[in-house]
């Protein structure tokens, strides 16, 4: 059963003018398969930080700690290695690539994981059929990757990516961000059958509560300042929707 681990995790960004700030400061956590862990925290809090410090980003440099998947040393890795090992991010402004179609990229990005080429027609029929699980046109898998996008069929597109890719542990980064309701309701479900293999693991990041009244968590954890100052189970995240960061931001503030 596959479990990501961090420790003690310290990460510091560099910025357009090359200058390096850290942004997590020891963050402890593990994901194990079966379950489902809820990031929630303030703007800047270091959410994403994490997420791309997992995923390998370059900007985001790990001064300290360790991650590990299976035992495995994920810092030792190289991007496309990570996501062979079994790692996925959904980010929250998937890029725009020109030129390279929806299809295209995924049937390149199956390959890589799996180690082999999928037979086009296996693969069109596997495709077609996740397409369908999200309510997509299969129109879609013939355009220009996230190119004239909307928000909602950004994520979705994530989310097939997701079912089709079939890693071990899902890193999912405001997957609820400029979603309508029906588009909310289509993202979680995808979510939820992705959970529903208990070899699977997800690590939801999110500001809100919406999501997780759909994707239920089985562990929250409150991010200010580059670390966990407070975790519990699905009650947290009510409490958050009731009375917000406040008193978790002060608390920061002065420790």
């Amino acid at each position: 059963m596959a479990t990501l681990e961090i420790r003690d995790l310290h990460v510091s960004v560099t910025d357009a003018a090359g200058e390096s700030r850290e942004v997590l400061r020891g963050v402890d956590l593990t994901v194990s398969a079966g379950q489902t862990h809820a990031i929630m925290g303030p703007n800047g809090s270091g959410k994403t930080t994490l997420a791309y410090a997992i995923a390998g980003h370059p900007r985001y440099q790990v001064t300290q700690g360790t991650i590990t998947l299976d035992g495995q040393d994920v810092l030792a890795m190289s991007v496309d290695a990570r996501a062979r090992a079994g790692l996925f991010l959904a980010m929250q402004y998937p890029v725009e690539v020109p030129g390279v179609s929806v299809s295209n990229f995924l049937r390149t990005a199956v390959t890589a994981v799996r180690g082999e080429a999928p037979k086009l027609r296996a693969f069109v029929k596997e495709l077609n059929g996740a397409m369908a699980d999200l309510a997509m046109d299969p129109a879609f898998a013939q355009r220009n990757l996230n190119e004239g996008f909307s928000g909602g069929e950004k994520k979705r597109h994530e989310i097939l990516q997701l079912q089709l890719l079939n890693p071990k542990i899902a890193i999912l980064d405001e997957t609820d961000s400029g979603l309508d309701i029906d588009a909310l309701r289509i993202v979680s479900a995808g979510v939820n059958r992705f959970r529903e293999d208990p070899s699977h693991g997800v690590l939801l990041i999110t500001h809100y509560t919406r999501i997780l009244r759909y994707v239920q968590p089985d562990f929250v954890h409150v991010f200010v300042g580059g670390r966990i100052v407070e975790e519990g189970g699905a009650e947290l995240a009510e409490e958050l929707e009731a009375s917000g960061y406040e008193r978790f931001v002060t608390a920061g503030a002065s420790s």
